[in-house]
C-alpha cells in the first residue's frame, strides 16, 4: 500500500501520473480552447482557460457546444429573375449550427 512515507522515499509513481494527467489536461484544453477562440465564444474560452477539470470541461464543449459544420445548398435566380429546378446551384455554403440550434 501507499502511505505518505512510501510515497516520500519513491516519488516515481506519483510523479509519472502527474505527468500523464498533465498531458491528458493539456491536449484536450488546448483543441478546446483552440475551437472556442475559432468560433468567437469568449465566455467559454475564459471558463476553459480559468478552471482546471482534468480535461472534462473541454470534452463537455467539444461534444455538446462546439458549433457544427453543415452544409446548405445555394439557390440563385435564373436570369429572368425566377427560381426553378435548374438554378439550384450543386455549391454548399457551411452553416454552423450546435446541438442545441437542431433541437
Amino acid at each position: 500500500m501507499y502511505d505518505l512515507f512510501n510515497l516520500y522515499q519513491q516519488p516515481l509513481g506519483a510523479v509519472l501520473l502527474l505527468l500523464v494527467i498533465s498531458i491528458w489536461t493539456l491536449i484536450w484544453k488546448g483543441i478546446a480552447l483552440w475551437f472556442a477562440g475559432k468560433n468567437r465564444q469568449k465566455a467559454w474560452f475564459i471558463v476553459m482557460l480559468i478552471f482546471n477539470t482534468m480535461g472534462l470541461l473541454p470534452i463537455i464543449y467539444l461534444i455538446w457546444f462546439k458549433p457544427r459544420e453543415t452544409k446548405v445548398k445555394e439557390i440563385k435566380p435564373a436570369a429572368n429573375g425566377r427560381f426553378t429546378k435548374n438554378t439550384v446551384s450543386k455549391k454548399t455554403v457551411k452553416k454552423k449550427t450546435t446541438k442545441r440550434q437542431k433541437k
